[in-house]
């Protein structure tokens, strides 16, 4: 009975200390995530899920395969995810991978997805939000684009993409006031930006 109760003694104490282990491995990844996933913006939580996932990589190898311009693959890109289904999500954003396997995909989940996609190649780009709406920003240089109004970002001009929007363009006319901005992220180091002057114009 006495080796009985040691034994019971010890598999508690193992129990516990696995209880504790699983609870601290639970709280130092939740930590992280929060560190590079979640951004306050005007007292709500932002939660970004981008990714550089290998499959990112060959999804947009595939999609911009014979594409010798800039123009070309980021507009190849952004027509992948303006194809995919609008429809609201009521939860936190889905990761770029459960948009493509489900299918469909609101503002946060289209734009995480179409600015892995472009990230993954080394694009200069970043996340706009206004109220209820995120889209994507990118900075390119190309003559093909002079014609096109943009956001210029103390000085610096980027192109809106709109991932919500079926077939739309480089260059997607902003559809706010400047007033209207909240915050420019760089969703890849989870930082809102200090910008000076937002301007929109040629």
């Amino acid at each position: 009975m006495l080796g009985e109760n040691k034994y019971l003694h010890k598999l508690s104490l193992l129990i516990i200390f696995g209880f504790i282990l699983l609870f601290g491995y639970i709280s130092f990844g939740s930590f992280f995530f929060v560190k590079e996933h979640q951004i306050s913006i005007d007292g709500e939580i932002y939660t970004n899920r981008v990714s550089q996932k290998p499959y990112i990589q060959e999804l947009s190898n595939e999609l911009t395969k014979g594409c010798k311009s800039n123009i070309c693959k980021v507009q190849k890109l952004l027509d992948y995810v303006t194809n995919i289904e609008y429809k609201l999500n009521p939860t936190i954003a889905k990761s770029p991978k459960d948009t493509i396997k489900f299918g469909f995909g609101d503002c946060d989940d289209k734009s995480n997805l179409l600015i892995s996609l472009l990230k993954i190649n080394d694009y200069d780009v970043l996340f706009a939000t206004v109220p209820n709406h995120i889209f994507v920003l990118i900075h390119l240089e190309d003559k093909e684009l002079s014609d096109f109004a943009g956001l210029y970002l103390d000085g610096k001009k980027y192109y809106i993409l709109e991932s919500t929007a079926i077939n739309s363009k480089i260059g997607f006319p902003f559809q706010y006031n400047i007033e209207d901005i909240e915050t420019i992220l760089e969703p890849f180091k989870n930082e809102k930006l200090e910008i000076d002057l937002i301007e929109y114009k040629r």
